[in-house]
């Protein structure tokens, strides 16, 4: 077993090259918009906006670790307006914030691809997006807090995974319906993200071990992102198309 400076070290390290990769395809979705296909356009913005909102949240909630490290621990805290704020905590906030976001951006991925009405069940979706930004508003959040409080972390991620396998479920049926190869993976791969997930809501606080999932979590959501750029931006430049 590593030690715990070499965890320390392991963990700036991934963070920091995660933070570059999902940055790096960002940017050329942004710079290649020009390669994605007419049909192809609503659903490439989409997940390019998708994707910023996720690399925007993930600055700050790995971002925030690796600057909390640098300056001492990750009870380190700086001051705003006066009051102490925990790095971890505002860098797990945010990403909680836009995590939620980009799963409602996925659901209208699904809407855009197949064309199938939201329905009854994807309300309930959105209305799952909607309650996970209200449950994060309560001071028993304790954002400040390195370590999620129990357990109402469970109750404010129950909405987000409810959310996000809905999604992920309705993508795999609509593309293994559609034979539509890479959406059958953008699907598989949040349904592997939330396989590694459920386990760091539920147990982290007694066996911290666990948290170590969440590096195979953050790189299935990568992989999603490497999918839709080979899917969607892998065309050859069309001469004369309209930036998406």
């Amino acid at each position: 077993m590593m030690s715990e400076s070499n965890l320390i070290w392991f963990e700036v390290i991934f963070n920091i090259a995660y933070l570059i990769a999902i940055w790096g395809i960002v940017i050329l979705m942004t710079l290649h918009r020009d390669r994605v296909a007419p049909q192809d356009r609503r659903v490439a913005a989409l997940g390019r906006w998708a994707f910023f909102l996720l690399a925007l949240g993930d600055t700050g909630h790995v971002g925030f670790r690796v600057w909390a490290y640098a300056a001492g621990g990750l009870e380190n805290t700086v001051t705003v307006a006066g009051r102490p704020v925990g790095l971890v905590g505002a860098g797990a906030l945010a990403t909680a914030v836009t995590v939620t976001f980009f799963y409602v951006l996925m659901l209208m991925i699904w809407q855009a691809r197949y064309g199938k009405p939201y329905g009854w069940f994807g309300a309930l979706l959105f209305a799952m997006a909607g309650l996970r930004l209200l449950l994060m508003i309560p001071a028993v959040n304790q954002w400040n807090s390195v370590t999620p409080p129990q357990p109402w972390s469970i109750v404010r991620n129950l909405p987000l995974t409810i959310a996000g396998l809905g999604v992920a479920y309705l993508i795999v049926r609509d593309a293994l319906a559609a034979h539509d190869r890479p959406f059958v993976w953008v699907g598989g791969l949040i349904i592997l993200s939330y396989a590694m997930y459920i386990p760091v809501i539920l147990f982290v606080q007694q066996a911290p071990m666990v948290g170590m999932l969440m590096i195979p979590k953050t790189l299935a959501y990568l992989g999603v992102a490497v999918v839709l750029w080979r899917s969607l931006y892998g065309r050859q430049p069309v001469v004369g198309a309209v930036v998406a």
